[in-house]
């Protein structure tokens, strides 16, 4: 497996609204493993194909993604994923995202969702989330409409996180010089 190269914000890529699959090989299967490998590296939950400069439709997450225990690790590969339910209430989760690193905000989500998707191995599936799961699937899923979760805050919300965000990134590249 392979590390893939994170895009971050503001990369075009991440605006992209991505298109669905139609080929399903091992190709499709080695891109699942490899956005899988990056997001473990990068301690990330989810990772969307256009975080990696891929504007398809296919998401990898895992609301345990464990250092510390493997066997706990609960992977899934989701291709051409579509919310087909999402109930009627809502919770507030404090998110963040690989492609904003080190930025956090509250973000409003439903609390349960049902998720119709195709596998590793390409069969249909259906998945009724909620707690955690149910947030990071909407969160990877709103990033194949080019979405980011800081477009569900407010201006002056989203106006001051990316603000830290140029910061960090300033700092980030004085560091690199040094």
């Amino acid at each position: 497996m392979s590390v893939l190269k994170l895009y971050e914000y503001p990369s075009p890529i991440l605006r992209e609204k991505c298109q669905k699959v139609s080929v399903f090989d091992d190709k499709l299967r080695i891109l699942l493993d490899n956005m899988l490998e990056t997001m473990y590296v990068d301690k990330g939950c989810g990772l969307a194909a256009p975080q990696v400069g891929i504007a398809k439709r296919i998401i990898v997450v895992d609301p345990n993604p464990s250092d510390d225990d493997l066997s706990a690790r609960q992977p899934m590969h989701l291709i051409n994923p579509e919310i087909i339910w999402h109930s009627e209430e809502t919770v507030l989760f404090k998110e963040g995202c690989l492609s904003l690193p080190e930025q956090r905000a509250d973000v409003e989500r439903y609390e349960r969702v049902r998720v119709h998707y195709i596998d590793y191995d390409g069969n249909e599936q259906e998945i009724l989330a909620d707690d955690i799961l149910a947030i990071i699937l909407q969160h990877e899923i709103d990033h194949l409409d080019g979405i980011l979760y800081i477009d569900h805050l407010s201006q002056l919300k989203r106006s001051r996180l990316l603000k830290k965000l140029e910061k960090y990134y300033n700092e980030e590249k004085h560091k690199k010089v040094e």
